[in-house]
């Protein structure tokens, strides 16, 4: 009855909720996570410890958050949505002062435990922030820079904050992820224009300043072959393993070159590549195939919903998957430089996985609350 109306006061039963719950999504979510389940266990020479063991854990604490976090009325996450973002930034400032050190980068806060990585549940705060303010504001406002200068600052302040770490990936992701919810919101492309025109000039000043490691992965993505054996030879590893596979793949575990430690990080960063060593091009477009099938659930989702602030958000946290995907898979093809971003449900990872998982929970609140009715100027 609560379609019919359409009201902004109405309440869905919890029951109503379970049975709402998009359970092909939930399916093509396992089937997704199970493949980095049985890379984990290749990457361990046919152990399920130490990775997969623990992945399949994470995952099962993942599933329930999920589930915790659908169910949680959508108008509660509006009003939780600055918040959120105020705490995900303060976390970020705390990273500064307290953040544990490790390869080289101050990341992570350690709270006994388990480790908690700020910038990921940035990357779900900014988000919920964004589509809070994109759904106050009228279309005509959205087109006046002035209206521009505050969701700006939202985006910019985390993401100089991320770089410190230093963590250009992610900082780059907070970056692409938000304006995707930018242009869903109706900014004109001539301001994405202008801001590209001004990030290009600025990012070769700004070369500079980066650390040498960093500058070394955009020389070693520029021209691999220079150093074959030091910058170079994770790219160059990589690329070997891919094209080894073939169309079908060398078969489970009869990869050579993450079964004979060429390849570095096979378990994190560069899964990917020993996937398509052992199962080939094959096996790649077929996780592509479940990468699809999932965005393409985000995307419908957000189409569904009646209200402005869901649609944002469940397209803002499917653009953040779509950007996961798209920028580890460029990264071992030696399309884009080296910035450890992981490959989703797929890589080993613990606070990654826990916020993906939680988005994916957002996306279902979307589905579930679909045809709540949420004041807004549009």
């Amino acid at each position: 009855m609560y379609r019919e109306l359409g009201q902004k006061n109405v309440t869905i039963p919890l029951t109503r909720k379970i049975w709402d719950i998009n359970w092909g999504f939930v399916l093509l979510i396992c089937a997704t996570a199970s493949v980095g389940f049985l890379m984990l266990y290749s990457a361990a020479n046919g152990n399920l410890e130490p990775w997969a063991s623990r992945q399949m854990m994470r995952f099962g604490a993942g599933l329930i958050l999920m589930f915790m976090v659908a169910l949680v009325d959508i108008r509660i996450w509006l009003n939780l949505a600055y918040p959120a973002y105020f705490v995900a930034l303060v976390l970020l400032g705390a990273v500064e002062v307290m953040g544990d050190i490790g390869m080289g980068a101050r990341r992570w806060i350690d709270l006994g435990p388990f480790q908690l990585q700020p910038s990921e549940v940035m990357k779900i705060a900014l988000i919920l922030a964004l589509a809070r303010y994109f759904h106050n504001i009228g279309l005509e406002d959205v087109r006046r820079i002035r209206w521009l200068v505050p969701p700006l600052l939202m985006v910019l302040v985390p993401a100089a904050l991320v770089l410190r770490q230093p963590d250009l990936g992610t900082a780059l992701m907070l970056i692409a992820g938000a304006g995707i919810v930018f242009f869903v919101a109706g900014v004109r492309l001539w301001k994405f224009a202008l801001v590209v025109g001004t990030a290009i000039p600025a990012g070769f000043f700004a070369f500079q300043f980066l650390h040498e490691y960093q500058q070394k992965r955009v020389l070693t993505f520029l021209n691999p072959e220079n150093d074959p054996l030091g910058a170079g030879y994770h790219i160059l590893q990589s690329k070997i393993a891919l094209g080894s596979g073939g169309v079908f793949g060398k078969g489970l575990l009869q990869g050579t070159q993450s079964h004979l430690n060429y390849l570095p990080e096979m378990r994190t960063d560069f899964i990917f590549s020993m996937l398509a060593e052992e199962f080939g091009m094959v096996g790649g477009l077929l996780l592509f195939a479940l990468y699809i099938l999932l965005i393409a659930y985000g995307y419908a989702i957000a189409y569904r919903s009646r209200n402005h602030f869901g649609k944002l958000l469940a397209i803002g946290m499917t653009g953040i998957f779509f950007l996961y995907i798209f920028i580890n898979v460029a990264m071992v093809m030696g399309m884009v430089p080296v910035v450890g971003v992981p490959l989703p449900l797929i890589s080993y990872g613990g606070t990654a996985m826990l916020t993906l998982m939680i988005g994916f929970g957002l996306i279902m609140s979307v589905y579930i609350h679909r045809d709540i009715d949420i004041p807004g100027k549009r």
